[in-house]
């Protein structure tokens, strides 16, 4: 017995079984934005009032500008999977949902690799 109607069987309407690694991709990122979050703040704080050299010094080292590269990762994605559900919730012109779907995927890439690229730069800078 199936609880669709003989018109969706024909044109195979139905779940199209996507939405489960959404769900699952905005909880791994919010899950790994809670360490992440945390040592973002203390690094932060701790250097409130420093000089821009000891920043860099800081983010020079390895650990510190891999877990920057993997903050702005898991900031840019988790936004770009939240606005996803938010236009597919509240857009209802198929033409403008897919734009806005598109747009913010190419603009959170696009500022997530700037802010990587920036995050490599002060790294390396002498």
């Amino acid at each position: 017995m199936s609880l669709r109607t003989p018109l969706a069987r024909v044109r195979g309407l139905g779940s199209a079984k996507d939405g489960t690694h959404h769900w699952w991709m905005q909880r791994l990122t919010a899950v790994a934005l809670v360490p992440l979050t945390l040592w973002f703040a203390v690094g932060v704080i701790a250097h409130v009032g420093a000089e821009l050299s000891a920043v860099r010094l800081w983010l020079a080292r390895p650990i510190n500008a891999g877990a920057m590269i993997l903050f702005v990762a898991a900031v840019f994605h988790h936004g770009q999977l939240g606005m996803q559900v938010v236009i597919e919730d509240y857009v209802h012109h198929e033409g403008l949902k897919l734009a806005g779907i598109v747009a913010v995927k190419l603009v959170s890439a696009l500022l997530a690799l700037t802010c990587a690229v920036a995050v490599v730069q002060i790294a390396t800078a002498q």
